[in-house]
């Protein structure tokens, strides 16, 4: 019984690190000129305590751009009054292709992941991949990356309200997934549904406000991931506008993570057991987001993590206490270009 928990928390932990982020780069030389200027504009006006505005700037029709997103997540989990560390390494790269260019208020970028490093440590057991390099990784998980990369998006953001209204490309993607591990499809259809995937694209986007701000200024934005058999989470992000340095501006976010246990109508979804009840509480660890005034773009964002509580969770009839203690950290960057070579689909 506890080889088939073990095996379920890891993959809720696989599941939760991986989030589609979004992130816009422009590659327009003259308007990273014009932007320029309207940055040293705003540096002056946000020293008298003026307002600024911070406002993504997307480059043309079929240009591309990159991102790398980095998660650590150290975890323990005490079950059945064993102590069960597990640490989880991830990295996504992705590229973004303008598709259609900003009209109207809103903008069609296409993302593809172009690569995955994934490094598990289970108490002291190791799994690894990484499809950038050369070689086939042989673990139990490698079929499931593999089917990562490749994959394709096409997402719709209202770049006045920082919402993503459409992402296309779900049914190609969960074809993938249940084709390399089919007992996850009954999971796997429930919590990658069209408005998770929403939820999971629009934080990269809203970590500028879509008003102008003075130094000091603060605001928030909510959001709700619904995951059926895994639970419910409810993220506060609050921001404070720091001030700017040149053309780079700097913004405060704390996260607060509320988690609901699923309701009995939920059920198991396809997972080895049933979570019952749960009692998590969270704590920011601090993060800041910088950026690029000139060039229309997130240089990078940082967020810290602590997660305590406890679960009671159900596996054949029996139930079971497991205690977690987690941090984790995520780091979402631009990039100029791929530090390796894409591998054809």
């Amino acid at each position: 019984m506890l080889r088939r928990l073990m095996a379920g928390l890891l993959v809720l932990g696989l599941l939760a690190g991986f989030s589609v982020h979004a992130l816009g780069q422009d590659k327009d030389k003259d308007a990273k000129k014009d932007d320029k200027k309207d940055a040293k504009k705003d540096d002056k006006k946000d020293d008298k305590g003026e307002k600024t505005s911070l406002k993504w700037v997307f480059g043309k029709e079929k240009s591309v751009f990159y991102q790398k997103m980095y998660t650590k997540t150290v975890q323990t989990m005490n079950v059945m009054k064993n102590d069960v560390p597990q640490t989880q390494e991830q990295t996504f790269f992705f590229s973004w292709t303008v598709d259609k260019e900003e009209k109207d208020g809103k903008v069609t970028l296409k993302q593809k992941i172009e690569g995955v490093r994934m490094r598990i440590d289970i108490g002291g057991n190791t799994i690894a991949y990484d499809s950038t390099a050369d070689g086939t990784a042989n673990n139990p998980l490698a079929d499931y990356f593999k089917a990562l990369v490749g994959s394709e998006f096409t997402v719709e953001l209202d770049t006045k309200e920082l919402k993503v209204t459409k992402v296309e490309g779900r049914e190609e993607f969960l074809k993938k997934l249940i084709a390399a591990n089919p007992q996850m499809k009954s999971l796997l259809d429930t919590i990658l549904s069209d408005s998770a995937l929403k939820e999971m694209a629009e934080p990269t986007f809203a970590v500028v406000p879509n008003k102008e701000v003075v130094k000091g200024e603060k605001w928030k934005r909510e959001s709700k991931l619904n995951m059926g058999p895994i639970g419910s989470y409810d993220n506060t992000y609050n921001y404070e506008f720091v001030g700017s340095e040149k053309d780079k501006y700097k913004i405060k976010v704390d996260t607060v993570l509320n988690y609901t246990p699923p309701p009995e109508a939920a059920g198991q979804g396809g997972l080895p057991f049933k979570i019952l009840k749960a009692t998590l509480k969270s704590s920011s660890q601090g993060g800041e987001i910088i950026f690029d005034k000139a060039k229309g773009l997130l240089e990078k964002s940082s967020i810290k993590l602590e997660l305590k509580g406890n679960l009671t969770i159900e596996i054949g009839g029996t139930k079971t206490e497991v205690g977690l203690s987690q941090t984790q950290e995520s780091v979402v960057e631009g990039i100029d270009k791929l530090p390796f070579t894409p591998k054809k689909n």
